[in-house]
C-alpha cells in the first residue's frame, strides 16, 4: 500500500455506511459556547498558528495546540499525519479523552478562491477532523471562531488553561481514509466524485508542487465557497451550501473523495459532508495533490477542467 500507512494489523479499506453518526462532529454557536463555558468536563482548545495571539487573548479556560503537531515529515511525504503512537502521547497530554466533549476554535483570516493556503482559518478543522480521525467521539467546531466571539463581545482572558493529562487511546478511524492506490482506483468510477478542494489558481496552474494543474477527474470546489466571505471559520447556511454542492453534481447517492494539496482544505469539505450534512459516503484522500504529484509518471491537467 502506498500512501498513508499503518502498523501492523490495520488495513486500509473502503468503507460505506448507511447512516454516519452525525454526533462524532458538530458544529457550535458562540451562544452554547458562552453557555457552558464553566462546564468543567469541556474541553475548549484554540488551535491559532501562532501561540503569541493565545498568549495575547483566547477563550477563557482554553488550552493551545499548535495543528502542526498532528503532521509530520514521514517517508518521503513532509505532511502526513502522525503515527497513532504519538497522537496518542500528544492527545492524552491536553486531556482529550474519547467522548469529552471538546470545542476548537481558531480565527478568521479572509479565504478567498485563489489564496495560498495557510493562515486561513483552516485550523479548526484540521484539528477537528485530526480528534475524530484518532477516536474522539464528541468534537464540536465553534462556528465563526474568535472573530465572531469577539464581535459579539464575550470575554477573553490572558491566563493561560490547564492541560490535564487523560489515559486517553487512540482507535484510528480507517475508515474515513482511502490511500493512493484506492484513489487511483476509485476516481474515476461513475458513482464516484473526486473533489479537489484547494483555492482554484492552484487547481488550474502551478502551485508550490513540482507539477501544476489537478488529478485527471477531480473536481474543484474550494473549501472557501462553503465558509462566510468576511469570516472564514462562519459556514453558509446550510440551504446554501447544498445548492451549491448541487450546481457542482455532488449528490448524497455518490460516494464522495475529499483531496487538496497537504490535507488542510480537504478536512474543512469532508467534516461538512460527513457530518454537518449527513452524506453517507464520504472519504478523504489525506496526502492529495502532494503525493500523486511526487510520482514522475502520473498524469496531471491544467486548466479548469476536470479532464
Amino acid at each position: 500500500m502506498t500512501g498513508i500507512q499503518y502498523k501492523a494489523g490495520e488495513h486500509m479499506m473502503v468503507f460505506k455506511s448507511a447512516r454516519p453518526d452525525r454526533r462524532t462532529v458538530s458544529w457550535v454557536s458562540s451562544e452554547w459556547l458562552a453557555d457552558h463555558l464553566d462546564d468543567p468536563h469541556l474541553l475548549v482548545v484554540d488551535c491559532r498558528q501562532n501561540s503569541h495571539s493565545y498568549f495575547h487573548d483566547h477563550i477563557p479556560g482554553s488550552i493551545h495546540l499548535h495543528e502542526g503537531l498532528l503532521r509530520m515529515h514521514i517517508g518521503k511525504f513532509p505532511v502526513h499525519w502522525i503515527s497513532p503512537e504519538a497522537a496518542q502521547i500528544i492527545l492524552s497530554t491536553i486531556g482529550v479523552e474519547q467522548d469529552r466533549p471538546v470545542v476548537v476554535y481558531s480565527d478568521s483570516i479572509p479565504m478567498t478562491l485563489s489564496s495560498q493556503p495557510g493562515n486561513d482559518g483552516l485550523e479548526q478543522t484540521l484539528v477537528a477532523y485530526s480528534l475524530a480521525r484518532f477516536g474522539c467521539r464528541n468534537v464540536m467546531v465553534l462556528d465563526g471562531g474568535l472573530l465572531k466571539w469577539k464581535s459579539e463581545n464575550r470575554p477573553v482572558a490572558t491566563d493561560f488553561g490547564i492541560a490535564c493529562p487523560s489515559a486517553f487511546t487512540v482507535d484510528v478511524q480507517i475508515d474515513f481514509l482511502v490511500g493512493y492506490d484506492e484513489c487511483a482506483r476509485l476516481k474515476d468510477e461513475p458513482d464516484v466524485i473526486l473533489l479537489d478542494t484547494r483555492p482554484s489558481s492552484l487547481y488550474e496552474g502551478q502551485g508550490p508542487w513540482a507539477k501544476p494543474g489537478h488529478i485527471p477527474g477531480a473536481i474543484n470546489l474550494p473549501a472557501a465557497l462553503m465558509m462566510n466571505a468576511e469570516n472564514s471559520t462562519f459556514l453558509k447556511p446550510e440551504e446554501e451550501i447544498r445548492r451549491i454542492l448541487f450546481s457542482y453534481g455532488i449528490t448524497p447517492e455518490k460516494t464522495v473523495i475529499c483531496s487538496c494539496g497537504t490535507g488542510r482544505s480537504a478536512t474543512a469539505v469532508f467534516l461538512v459532508l460527513k457530518y454537518y450534512l449527513g452524506y453517507p459516503d464520504v472519504l478523504i484522500y489525506e496526502a492529495g495533490f502532494t503525493e500523486w504529484s511526487s510520482y514522475p509518471d502520473n498524469p496531471v491537467i491544467t486548466g479548469k477542467h476536470p479532464r
